[in-house]
């Protein structure tokens, strides 16, 4: 390695400091060519990207965007990561999850890298009298097992514990959660009538006999699976923790033992700086909680890959999210990290998408050597600042809800389910707008593709919370497509109208193509509207053309047959054009009343 001489000059002495006030002059050049006429910081704003909550990103942060002192790894306010070491000394937990009793599978698992198991247990999953059998060759004492019973969880933990004394695991060497979260489990299916004495007194032998092993979950991923937003999926976790400190402690329990019984989960999106920022101020907010019970303490993560983004359509792509949402959740600092497989939305995962979910880890932590950093997003202007942002709203939320009375009290009074279903309706308007692009479902879909398809995975809970996806309302589009060539032997199709030369028409044909796509319409863009067996057409050119030639050529197919005719562009004022797509547009209700138009049931 060559070592350059310290001459004391620095590489950038020639070259005078750029100012803040110069970039926004340039900003508001660039907005000027477009027709904006902004300037100062609301050039800035101009550039700004609204997020859900309130809150805003700029597109650029200094120095100048301060935020309160994140501390040290290892220390309150615990931003910067719950121990000092961090994820160094191995990287993270690698938990995979198991739904079914399939012994081979966890065991493959585990010889490939997976570090705990994951089993969703009881009437969702793994019958409890099958938990022997599936870990069976398993080295408890190796291995953390980690259950989620829902209303099995008594007999689940008791089936555990007898299995731990049966083959002869030391107390203290028994690793994992036994995974009590009845607000959890309520969320889940509306049934609010789990006894907590069973959970206390589970929680009392863990404080007391195994000191590895925690009995409570508080499960975040039913408010995020529900639609709710990253302050909102905070706020819940955060009033269901205080919420179980208060019933530990009522039971017997020390503020000290009743904080160490609770491990949280969250879930990690494609959205990688929202998912960094959210485990960071999970674990702040979290020490603010500790700290005024009189106990303070860090906060154990378990980070989950969203399921509301994995898509039914070209799969593959999920693998894509998956890396991103795991590279965030270990920027962000979580303990354990779950990748569900890419074909988690279709059902039981096979070899190969368990291969690639456990790999996704593996890769990240041991070729990308993420885990060699403490703390990777630390001293990020941006990162620090959304992560203060991000804490505030968050508490504001679980301010609210205690007001309210509590979780359990917004859970049963349907205020929480009401307000997470506005946040999700407003993002719900950002997919259908395509604001929001969904690789391989909104945009870029594949009509050709060969649907994957596996076994039935057991039915989850349900009763309680929506569960929402994003490509919920283009998947139905699809349906309707799917039902229509089954039926038929051909999907409905729409003839893409080209006006004048390739460089007036492509890029406005190639949107159009990808629209209607999404919505499961086949594009006709060869021979003539006569000959293309469709009823619909939209027209594709530039906006000269459309003033040249727009009105005669929609007059003329209207009077060959053609019964809507659409026109790729923005409004305009032409005859016999009966609607406009252009970006922005409502997709899904373009496609719907399109799928309506056509017979398409």
């Amino acid at each position: 390695m060559t070592v350059l001489p310290d001459d004391g000059l620095s590489l950038a002495a020639e070259f005078p400091d750029a100012t803040h006030e110069q970039w926004q002059r340039l900003v508001e050049g660039v907005l000027r060519k477009s027709g904006k006429e902004v300037s100062g910081a609301a050039a800035e704003d101009a550039l700004s990207t609204t997020l859900e909550d309130g809150l805003r990103a700029r597109p650029l942060y200094t120095a100048d965007d301060s935020a309160p002192d994140p501390g040290l790894p290892g220390f309150a306010p615990f931003v910067r990561g719950g121990r000092p070491e961090g994820n160094t000394l191995g990287g993270w937990d690698v938990r995979q999850q198991h739904t079914a009793a399939d012994g081979a599978a966890v065991l493959g698992d585990l010889e490939n890298g997976v570090t705990s198991l994951w089993l969703v247990a009881g009437a969702d999953g793994i019958p409890v009298s099958s938990l022997d059998r599936v870990l069976d060759g398993v080295y408890l004492d190796l291995a953390p097992v980690v259950l989620d019973a829902g209303r099995d969880v008594e007999p689940a933990a008791r089936e555990l514990l007898r299995l731990y004394q049966e083959r002869g695991v030391a107390k203290e060497a028994a690793r994992g959660n036994l995974g009590a979260d009845p607000l959890g489990h309520e969320a889940r299916t509306g049934d609010g009538g789990l006894d907590f004495a069973p959970v206390a007194a589970l929680a009392g032998l863990c404080a007391e006999e195994y000191p590895g092993l925690r009995a409570l979950t508080v499960d975040a991923l039913p408010y995020h699976e529900a639609g709710g937003s990253a302050a909102q999926e905070l706020g819940s976790s955060l009033a269901t923790g205080v919420a179980y400190l208060r019933e530990l402690t009522e039971a017997g329990l020390s503020v000290q033992q009743a904080v160490a019984q609770l491990e949280f989960r969250y879930a990690a999106t494609a959205d990688q700086f929202l998912t960094i920022a959210k485990l960071r101020a999970a674990r702040r907010l979290w020490a603010r909680v500790t700290e005024v019970c009189g106990a303070p303490g860090g906060q154990v993560q378990h980070a989950v890959t969203s399921p509301v983004m994995m898509s039914r359509r070209d799969p593959w792509v999920n693998m894509l999210r998956t890396t991103v949402a795991t590279l965030a959740a270990g920027v962000g600092g979580a303990d354990a990290v779950t990748v569900l497989p890419f074909d988690h939305a279709l059902g039981l995962p096979d070899a190969f998408a368990r291969r690639i979910a456990r790999n996704t880890s593996t890769i990240l932590v041991e070729e990308s050597h993420l885990s060699r950093v403490i703390d990777p997003a630390g001293g990020s202007w941006y990162v620090e600042r959304l992560t203060d942002e991000l804490a505030h709203a968050g508490w504001e939320f679980f301010q609210w809800i205690e007001r309210e009375g509590g979780q359990a009290a917004v859970l049963r009074s349907g205020r929480l389910g009401q307000d997470l279903a506005r946040t999700w309706e407003a993002r719900s308007a950002k997919l259908a707008e395509r604001r929001e692009p969904v690789t391989g479902v909104s945009e870029f879909p594949n009509l050709a593709e060969r649907l994957v398809e596996r076994a039935p995975a057991p039915v989850p809970p349900s009763g309680g919370l929506p569960r929402v996806r994003r490509d919920e309302a283009f998947e139905a589009l699809r349906a309707r497509s799917d039902a229509h060539l089954a039926a038929t032997g051909s999907r409905p199709r729409i003839f893409l109208a080209a006006l004048g030369p390739a460089a007036a028409h492509t890029a406005r044909l190639t949107f159009a193509s990808n629209l209607f796509q999404a919505g499961g319409i086949e594009p006709v863009t060869e021979g003539a509207f006569e000959d293309s067996g469709a009823t619909e057409v939209c027209l594709c050119s530039s906006d000269t053309l459309y003033e040249e030639r727009a009105a005669e050529v929609a007059g003329e197919l209207k009077a060959t047959g053609a019964g809507h005719v659409f026109l790729a562009g923005r409004p305009g004022q032409y005859p016999d054009v009966d609607a406009y797509v252009f970006a922005g547009c409502d997709a899904v209700a373009v496609l719907s009343a399109t799928l309506d138009r056509m017979g398409v049931s």
